[in-house]
């Protein structure tokens, strides 16, 4: 057992080497890898603004509704369209991009 252990303490540990640069790079698959997260999170957050912003408009929408509803001034469905229609918030309600 002792010629195990002086054997292993005889064996020489490798010395550290320098490695260039160029060697712990990404490169440009690296790059090309972080423009595409980067791509991909700028178009998530936009997308996530777009449909809170809907989901506010929605809201607001609805509690003109509710609140023409119960002030007494019975107005119809389509004069809270047109209200809508004036604010500039037409087509709210439905999931298709307006262009």
């Amino acid at each position: 057992m002792s010629t195990i252990l002086t054997a292993i303490a005889a064996a020489p540990s490798p010395s550290p080497s320098v490695v260039p640069d160029v060697d712990v790079t990404p490169g440009v698959a690296g790059f090309i890898a972080i423009a595409v997260v980067a791509v991909v999170t700028i178009l998530l957050v936009v997308d996530m603004t777009r449909r809170i912003r809907r989901t506010r408009y929605r809201s607001e929408v609805r509690e003109r509704l509710e609140a023409d509803a119960g002030s007494g001034d019975r107005t119809s469905t389509d004069e809270a369209a047109r209200r809508a229609a004036e604010d500039g918030r037409a087509g709210v309600g439905d999931d298709t991009e307006r262009g």
